[in-house]
């Protein structure tokens, strides 16, 4: 329920815990409330992803297994990490203009890359067909792009930033179904 939709009587009580929508060309200001539930969510998941990408590395089989591992805890490791010291800083040290700018585009940027590292398990270890092979690089290619666009063009066009991050996350999705046709191809 957004609090711009409420009724008069019912937007104090909600006030307090969201702020309004701003325009497309503007950052979101988190009220206190956001800042202390985004600085908790995000520091919660920092040593179970660090105590899960240690296992993942130590049931490792193989060196690709291992590489995997690495890759995938250090995209999820990061990912906590930079989030919570950017949601840190912009809460309670909110007057570092500079340093907070970097954090956000670091925090957005970071995104691009756990998305990456996300498939590398998937990617790496599965028969998936043609098409893993050369998804496995084009992945990073997009990551790198989605972050040279966050570093040009942070919070200037937030609906290209969203498609960019949907087309990052979506599109190696699509090696299914070269692993589909490969699998179907190798019955006849």
């Amino acid at each position: 329920m957004f609090a711009h939709r409420l009724p008069d009587f019912q937007k104090t009580k909600y006030a307090r815990f969201m702020n309004h929508r701003v325009p497309a060309h503007k950052r979101y200001q988190p009220t206190e409330y956001e800042h202390a539930a985004n600085c908790a969510t995000h520091a919660l998941w920092i040593i179970p992803s660090i105590l899960g990408s240690s296992n993942l590395y130590f049931l490792s089989d193989d060196d690709w297994e291992t590489i995997s591992a690495w890759i995938y805890g250090l995209g999820l490791c990061g990912l906590f990490v930079v989030s919570t010291v950017f949601h840190t800083i912009s809460w309670k040290k909110s007057h570092l203009r500079t340093v907070e700018h970097c954090l956000h585009m670091s925090d957005r940027m970071v995104i691009y890359f756990f998305i990456a590292a996300s498939y590398a398990p998937w990617l790496n270890l599965r028969e998936l067909g043609p098409w893993a092979s050369h998804m496995r690089w084009l992945v990073w290619i997009m990551a790198s792009v989605g972050t040279i666009y966050v570093f040009f063009f942070h919070e200037r066009y937030k609906l290209v930033e969203l498609l960019c991050y949907t087309v990052t996350g979506f599109l190696p999705a699509l090696v299914i179904l070269s692993m589909i046709l490969f699998h179907y191809m190798s019955y006849f």
